[in-house]
């Protein structure tokens, strides 16, 4: 996407009411530009393909197909996809799946306007949409399911041969997203400018082959304990 463009986006939801009310708070001034609507997950690869997007902003709950088998589907066909999750609970298992299989972060059905748009925007340019209370919930989420015993001690093993790829400077940034940190908390904590904080999150996300924050914090998690 060029700077200064309006974002083209998808819109994937099985409610047409909030659809409708989703593309009114989309389409203002300093919106974004819904150039197709599906309200299912199969009509969502269809329009990706047909459209090439800059964001899939997708449910993830829907009565046929799902947004999650979704997003698996249309990240296989195409990687460089940017899909937004809607939900309606922030803490949703499914939500956390869908994190896993690629999703550039969810937002609340119920989220403000200004905050909506600013999300697509952050997704279409390249960054992830994702509170850091969310991040840290969804963590514990997943901290509190985990294995007991071997599997457990296996997954630190490799997950601190993983983080033994990361400069020094990169595992700082590495813990401080684990704990929900922002782009600005990091900047914070760790005194460093926040485009040089963006660089370093790129940067891991690069060398783990990861897709979003989470999927770092869950690798530290599984590191440290």
């Amino acid at each position: 996407m060029t700077s200064g463009a309006r974002p083209r986006v998808v819109l994937v939801d099985d409610d047409p009411l909030v659809r409708a009310g989703l593309r009114m708070m989309l389409g203002g001034p300093d919106g974004v530009d819904v150039v197709a609507e599906g309200d299912d997950g199969d009509r969502a690869v269809e329009l990706v393909g047909r459209h090439r997007p800059d964001v899939v902003l997708m449910d993830i709950r829907m009565e046929r197909t799902d947004g999650l088998t979704a997003t698996r589907e249309v990240l296989r066909s195409w990687p460089e996809a940017k899909v937004l999750v809607l939900t309606t609970f922030d803490a949703d298992d499914h939500v956390l799946e869908a994190l896993r299989a690629g999703a550039r972060g969810f937002v609340l059905k119920d989220t403000p306007p200004a905050r909506l748009v600013a999300a697509v925007h952050e997704v279409a340019g390249g960054d992830h949409a994702l509170s850091p209370s969310v991040a840290a919930l969804l963590v514990r989420q997943v901290a509190g399911a985990g294995d007991a015993g071997s599997a457990s001690r296996d997954r630190g093993a490799t997950a601190r041969a993983e983080l033994g790829r990361l400069t020094e400077r990169e595992l700082e940034v590495a813990r401080a997203v684990a704990r929900g940190g922002s782009n600005a908390d990091v900047s914070r904590e760790l005194y460093m400018g926040v485009p040089t904080v963006k660089a370093h999150v790129s940067s891991i996300l690069a060398k783990l082959g990861m897709a979003n924050r989470v999927q770092i914090a869950l690798l530290v998690h599984d590191a440290e304990h």
